[in-house]
């Protein structure tokens, strides 16, 4: 939790981000990420200053666990001193403990944002998915949340001024805006409408940008001429030398042989991620196994 420090801008976490959406589409399955197509209602988890803390705050993380498809759960919230936002015991359930930092008990609206990050450990946990080391598996968490329609809490915690800031979360406000605009790429939702703060639509708009980048790169068919043209050195030089050399770090896309000899490209889905093998061979039609994402080409 930043506050009142510097926040870190920019997208540092992008290949964890996206191995992240990769792990939710093989863990979960395409029929199961489909169910959350609605995120949480910006009613369901207000919580205005005359509401009790306590009540509150368990209405919440009920709300969060409906959400989630998580109904043998029960939080038990609670609030003390501590240097990070907040902190949930996984235990074997079906009860599980979350510790909120005392600064909620007077900014109560972002109580919805804690909520959504710790409660996604525990569905995470029940589910057995992680990454390895602290620093990549909350930003699994982080990446999961907003994903799967709880994390637009999170980037609107997001406020900074010239004297104070506050953040919620590992993923840069950039990076939130990412994952939530990958997701409204997929269920056609527009989260910008609930934020109440500027930043965060900033953030937001920021993040689209660069997911709409990620639908425009080479061998897709909405690629750019630029784009376009290196593709086709590139694939010459892989033509004319065989095998095909290691693919530039700069450029998403590299050409193998497949067992015949002819021309492969690998290329990573622009909705899921994970890497598709087409074969180089004109206009193709390509379909994600694991997204179902349908893929105009042009290997």
């Amino acid at each position: 939790m930043a506050n009142g420090g510097p926040v870190e801008h920019g997208f540092p976490h992008l290949d964890t981000v996206r191995a992240g959406i990769t792990a939710l589409y093989k863990r979960l399955s395409y029929d199961t990420v489909q169910t959350f197509a609605a995120s949480v209602a910006p009613a369901d988890v207000a919580f205005c200053d005359t509401d009790d803390l306590h009540l509150g705050a368990q209405r919440v993380a009920r709300e969060m666990v409906r959400h989630y498809r998580l109904p043998d759960a029960r939080m038990i919230v609670g609030f003390r001193e501590m240097t990070h936002a907040a902190n949930v015991e996984l235990a074997a359930g079906p009860e599980y403990f979350i510790e909120l930092n005392d600064r909620f008990r007077t900014h109560r609206r972002d109580i919805g944002a804690a909520l959504a990050h710790e409660v996604m450990h525990v569905y995470l946990h029940r589910l057995d998915l992680s990454f390895p080391g602290t620093r990549d598996n909350e930003i699994l968490t982080d990446t999961a949340a907003a994903y799967l329609g709880a994390g637009w809490l999170l980037l609107d915690a997001y406020r900074e001024d010239s004297d104070s800031s506050q953040k919620l979360g590992y993923l840069t406000p950039e990076e939130f805006g990412y994952v939530l605009a990958k997701r409204a790429l997929v269920f056609g939702e527009d989260p910008s409408i609930w934020f109440t703060s500027p930043q965060a639509y900033t953030a937001y708009t920021k993040g689209m940008a660069r997911a709409r980048r990620d639908e425009q790169q080479p061998p897709l068919t909405a690629a750019g001429w630029a784009g376009r043209r290196r593709y086709a050195k590139d694939r010459r030089y892989a033509q004319d030398h065989h095998p095909a050399p290691d693919a530039h770090s700069d450029v998403p896309y590299s050409f193998v042989p497949d067992a015949g000899g002819a021309l492969r490209v690998s290329f990573p889905c622009p909705t899921c991620h994970q890497r598709i093998r087409i074969p180089v061979r004109g206009r193709v039609r390509a379909r994600c196994a694991l997204c179902r994402t349908v893929l105009e080409c042009d290997t």
